[in-house]
């Protein structure tokens, strides 16, 4: 495995690549080129210069997350196939750069939900929260604004303000899109790229949905070991696989992450490994990662990837914010440097003992 950050890129991440490069076993960085609007091309010039300036830090660009998935292909728009066009040119070009695992999701509208940025923990860190009771209470269109004044002036990926401000229109845009009709979708789509994909032997890695259900009505398809599998059997294709996020799947109490794990060998390209502390079923907050701050036993989450023979990039993910540190919620430096080390030494712990 390798251990990495997520970096949203020096004009938007709170948190500079020498700081990265200094985590004992951060070798790389999954980033993306946030300025890009969904049907966009990122074009070589544009991804070469992003490329250069992480290896200059001393880093490796170990990934993309996200380039982004339009609104006209994941609701089979006419305009699909112009979109479809162009992300075959993205892909191709971060293929010419060496670049061949790409992290994306299929979530309608919102591409995950808190009700709270900075929920306070007993020990005085602050953490991304959820509450259903709160989410039921809220206008959707009202979403961003009872959380904008928590993103400490920081551009949330999936929360941008120009998007956002079309949330009644995209809401109309999905009204008669049921599940069915999202996997048929996302089945086109996958299929439209799977021959670039195999030309340069990209992996595509799907996020799941986040939280796990339902949320405003909108369709929620990527929630579970059913789906998960159903989706992989449509485009049967070991480039099409999957980001194993064990903070999205363990959303849903129900979803059994290390057989889940166990049940995707050859299938997982991508890892986001973190804990949530639940207070039920559908309130949660994220927690540090340690397995005794939460509710997942992180070891067998780890375990589970160690033993299917993972070896793809991993990465902490939400942190809390500790330390007075101001950032973008769920993406500063001290907490996520902590569950990098963490994870590593759970890593260590797991190979030796099998040796």
């Amino acid at each position: 495995m390798e251990m990495t950050l997520r970096w949203y890129g020096s004009n938007f991440d709170t948190v500079p690549l020498w700081k990265i490069r200094q985590i004992p076993g951060v070798t790389g960085v999954i980033s993306s080129l946030m300025s890009k609007q969904p049907g966009e091309v990122w074009t070589q010039e544009e991804i070469h210069a992003l490329k250069a300036e992480i290896e200059a830090a001393g880093l490796r660009l170990s990934g993309i997350e996200s380039v982004n998935v339009s609104d006209a292909i994941k609701t089979g728009s006419p305009d699909r196939d112009k979109d479809i066009a162009a992300y075959i040119e993205t892909l191709e070009n971060l293929a010419k750069e060496d670049i061949h695992l790409v992290c994306y999701n299929f979530m309608p509208v919102f591409d995950w939900t808190r009700t709270e940025l900075a929920r306070v923990r007993p020990d005085g860190s602050t953490v991304l929260a959820y509450t259903q009771e709160a989410v039921d209470a809220i206008d959707p269109a009202n979403m961003f604004d009872s959380i904008k004044d928590q993103t400490n002036g920081t551009i949330m990926p999936g929360w941008e303000p120009e998007r956002l401000a079309k949330v009644k229109e995209l809401f109309d845009l999905y009204k008669d899109i049921d599940d069915e009709k999202l996997f048929e979708n996302l089945k086109y789509f996958l299929e439209a790229i799977m021959p670039t994909c195999d030309k340069y032997n990209i992996n595509m890695a799907i996020h799941p949905d986040d939280p796990a259900w339902s949320v405003f009505g909108l369709p929620r398809i990527i929630i579970n070991k059913k789906n998960i599998h159903r989706m992989m059997s449509m485009v049967d294709n070991p480039h099409n696989g999957v980001t194993f996020c064990s903070g999205s799947y363990g959303t849903n109490l129900e979803n059994d992450l290390p057989d889940m794990i166990r049940s995707l060998k050859g299938r997982i390209h991508f890892a986001h490994v973190r804990n949530l502390q639940f207070h039920s079923p559908t309130n949660f907050e994220e927690s540090g990662h340690l397995s005794s701050d939460g509710t997942f036993d992180m070891y067998e989450i780890m375990k589970a990837l160690y033993d299917i023979g993972f070896d793809g990039p991993v990465r902490p993910d939400h942190g809390r914010m500790i330390w007075d540190e101001v950032a973008m919620p769920g993406y500063g430096l001290y907490d996520r440097a902590l569950g990098a080390m963490y994870l590593q030494g759970l890593l260590e712990a797991i190979e030796k003992s099998n040796r």
